[in-house]
């Protein structure tokens, strides 16, 4: 026998839906409590305090501020830098001939590598000449005598050699083929407010021309070398130098590019003219040789 499904749907039609006393009966009793709870305080004062109920904050009252002043956005900029050194500040001075001039530069020359407004001296692509009047040579040199003291002994000079001469010597300043260069002598100056004397490593180019080195070392810093072996050089400080009282040397922040200058081995001989020059040379290469070897 076939079962009529308009019937089913009817049935389900027919059949009351559950009220809403009914639902109520199926909910725990501590949630009916807490709605209760919850509309009889709503009901009742403002001032009941429930417990876990949210603490109202009071607002503090915000400080008093000075009234702002208008500040320019420009900085005060530092004076320059005033060293008293008689010599003209460059990069290096082991490996610059300050008598040959250059014939152009690779940068413009106003852009200073001391920085702008930094040095109270100029600088013209090579180097900053010094500025202002500075005593004889010969007060600078007594000066510089007795900053040095008295000579040292044979047991001092081996002393100072035995403490510094080694490789594990934490004072120590490599010279590579920039040779003697301006922030170099700042940094002997630094290294001599802890130690009496300081290691010098040659290394590259420089040591072709050692006593050139020798020179510009003593005559910039105005220390004494006290042991030379071959590319070791110990530069000692001097017996009355105080830190507190030593040149005032303004650091260079960059390398500057080196200038243009003119050939050494020139391509045309004087008096004569290319063409000329040339085929002399043209003359030489085909003659006979004199000699074999």
């Amino acid at each position: 026998m076939r079962r009529n499904p308009l019937s089913s749907i009817r049935h389900s039609l027919q059949t009351p839906k559950p009220s809403q006393n009914s639902l109520i009966s199926f909910l725990p009793s501590h949630h009916f409590l807490s709605r209760s709870k919850k509309k009889i305080a709503s009901q009742g004062d403002e001032t009941d305090d429930p417990p876990y109920s949210p603490i109202t904050k009071i607002a503090e009252p915000k400080p008093e501020l000075p009234p702002r002043t208008l500040v320019s956005g420009r900085r005060k900029t530092p004076a320059p830098f005033h060293s008293d050194l008689p010599f003209d500040f460059s990069f290096s001075y082991s490996e610059t001939d300050t008598s040959v001039q250059p014939i152009g530069f690779r940068e413009p020359p106003r852009f200073s590598p001391f920085g702008p407004g930094r040095l109270d001296r100029k600088w013209n692509g090579v180097s900053a000449p010094a500025v202002g009047e500075f005593p004889p040579e010969a007060d600078m040199e007594e000066q510089r005598r007795s900053v040095l003291g008295e000579p040292l002994s044979e047991e001092e000079v081996e002393e100072l050699v035995e403490r510094y001469r080694h490789s594990d010597c934490s004072r120590q300043i490599n010279l590579g083929r920039g040779g003697v260069t301006h922030n170099m002598i700042d940094d002997i100056h630094n290294h001599w407010k802890r130690a009496e004397a300081v290691r010098i490593k040659c290394l590259g180019v420089p040591t072709l021309d050692m006593d050139n080195i020798c020179f510009h070392l003593e005559d910039k810093t105005g220390g004494k070398l006290i042991y030379r072996n071959i590319n070791m050089l110990l530069l000692y400080r001097g017996r009355n130098y105080d830190s507190e009282n030593r040149p005032i040397i303004p650091p260079m922040l960059w390398k500057p590019l080196a200038p243009i200058y003119p050939r050494l081995v020139k391509s045309i001989t004087d008096g004569l003219t290319f063409e000329e020059t040339k085929a002399m040379r043209n003359k030489g290469l085909n003659s006979p040789s004199l000699m074999k070897l």
